[in-house]
């Protein structure tokens, strides 16, 4: 058997001093720093990010034709460093200069009896200007207006207005709006030119309409209820995972758009308002009016209305007045009248009506599929895998009463 031996003299352990020497000669800094004092390589806060704060020092006010309290005449990031309350006869903090951005920095603009605006832009062409991140309340003005004089390119985002004179957030065209929120303002809750988009904000209890605005625009997952008008209304726009209930008014309005997927209930108006648009998937209910209201070139297609037409009020579920609309797979139920149609030329099939009053009103020279009564009990009680039907038709475009 052969046996092995490990020689000590080539294992010879090595001490933890020779590590550590051997480790500093090859990681160590120079042993002779340069001369002078010693300077900090960090970087500042304003070098970091560059911003300026919004103060007397700074931003000064001034008593011209505008008169504000702090005037921002430059491009730049700006901010606020606490709460500010207004004066009378100011506007808080007044904008003339484009590419500006301003963070409220979670704080407050605090208006008082007799101010104007909040923050209001007064110089004609700006571009680029954006507020975020605060509340404005209490202005005599405005609590947000980025839209006079032609502003392009606004962005408002979490921004709260509430209790302001003249409106809650105004913003430019082609505007982004991002939640934000409008609370009993006197006049229109939130506003926007044309071109914009207005995502997860809510307008409740002003006194005009909640959220409003030009053509082009994109409204998605906003509420708009207990307005004093209309709880939204565009023109030749989106609108779309909204809800509009307990307005004043109508709960949408939009010509020349869609309606998708939508909430429309316990308006004093109509619920849905259009013309030239499509309205789709949408509920609508209890609205003091009719519950989907077309004039012409409108689709209406697999929306659910349902006791339209309450309390002293007189409506459809689906009220048709003008020409070259197609009523298409709805649901109307509990109304005065479950489908009205006024005008002539349009296609009504593939609906079912029930409980109404009136199921059917049917002007002459529309096209109409079968309408079919089943409201007698249709089949009997089923159990398995297989039944006769009890539609009373093969016609895929019928429409039932059931």
């Amino acid at each position: 058997m052969n046996t092995f031996r490990i020689s000590s003299s080539r294992f010879a352990p090595v001490s933890a001093a020779t590590i550590i020497v051997a480790a500093g000669s090859l990681f160590a800094g120079p042993l002779n720093p340069p001369s002078g004092p010693v300077t900090s390589t960090m970087k500042t806060m304003t070098e970091v990010e560059p911003r300026i704060a919004i103060n007397a020092t700074n931003t000064p006010g001034d008593a011209d034709a505008t008169p504000s309290l702090f005037k921002i005449t430059q491009p730049g990031s700006y901010y606020l460093t606490g709460n500010v309350s207004g004066v009378s006869g100011k506007i808080g903090i007044e904008v003339v200069a484009s590419s500006v951005t301003i963070d409220l920095n979670g704080f407050e603009l605090i208006g008082v009896t007799g101010s104007l605006a909040g923050i209001a832009t007064t110089t004609n062409g700006l571009r680029d200007a954006s507020v975020r991140n605060g509340t404005v309340r209490g202005w005599g003005g405005a609590g947000v207006d980025l839209s006079n004089n032609l502003v392009n390119n606004t962005i408002i985002s979490e921004v709260r207005a509430s209790g302001n004179g003249g409106g809650g957030i105004k913003a430019g065209y082609r505007a982004n709006v991002a939640q934000c929120t409008a609370y009993m303002n006197t006049g229109m809750g939130i506003t926007v030119g044309a071109d914009s988009v207005v995502t997860t904000s809510t307008a409740t209890s002003n006194t005009q309409d909640g959220i409003s605005g030009s053509s082009n625009c994109s409204v998605t997952n906003c509420v708009a209820n207990t307005n004093g008008n209309a709880g939204i209304s565009f023109s030749g726009s989106s609108i779309t995972n909204c809800t509009a209930s307990d307005n004043i008014g109508n709960g949408i309005n939009n010509s020349g758009g869609i309606v998708h997927a939508c909430v429309a209930n316990d308006n004093n108006g109509h619920g849905i308002n259009v013309s030239a648009a499509t309205v789709s998937n949408c509920t609508v209910r209890v609205n003091t009016r009719s519950g989907i209201v077309v004039t012409d070139s409108c689709i209406v297609l697999n929306n659910a209305c349902s006791a339209n037409g309450v309390s002293t009020g007189d409506g459809a579920g689906i009220f048709v007045i003008g020409s070259d609309n197609r009523i298409e797979g709805n649901n109307c139920f509990f109304a005065d009248r479950g489908i009205d149609v006024d005008g002539i030329g349009n296609i009504v099939i593939r609906n079912t009506c029930s409980g109404n009053t009136t199921n059917w009103t049917i002007a002459a020279n529309n096209v109409v599929g079968p309408i079919l009564d089943r409201t007698a009990p249709g089949s009997a009680a089923i159990s398995g895998n297989s039944a006769p039907s009890s539609l009373g038709t093969t016609d895929a475009n019928a429409n039932f009463t059931y």
